[in-house]
């Protein structure tokens, strides 16, 4: 089994309260759980309004298809324009016999 995870920072450029960043990162999440198999959450910096950290799990058996996929989510992040990435981490962690 492999489990790639990404950790993001993201950045809300346009947002003035913690309610705008809410509406942007549960339509930020509601996307990309609608397009990708993946769980996907804020995992950090919940009381700024203008900075974010998301964090994304995928499970799969190899580890070019955990990377494929995570490629497309972070494209597709990159396309909504709802958020600016400032930084990723990506990790792939193999589990097995």
């Amino acid at each position: 089994m492999v489990v790639g995870i990404v950790r993001l920072s993201l950045r809300l450029p346009e947002n003035h309260s913690l309610k705008g960043k809410r509406r942007v990162l549960k339509a930020l999440i509601g996307r990309v759980s609608a397009h990708f198999n993946v769980a996907i959450s804020e995992t950090d910096l919940h009381d700024v309004w203008q900075r974010s950290e998301i964090g994304i799990s995928v499970v799969g058996n190899s580890q070019p298809v955990i990377n494929s996929i995570l490629d497309k989510v972070l494209d597709f992040i990159d396309r909504t324009c709802l958020v600016e990435v400032i930084e990723s981490d990506i990790e792939i962690v193999h589990l097995g016999k």
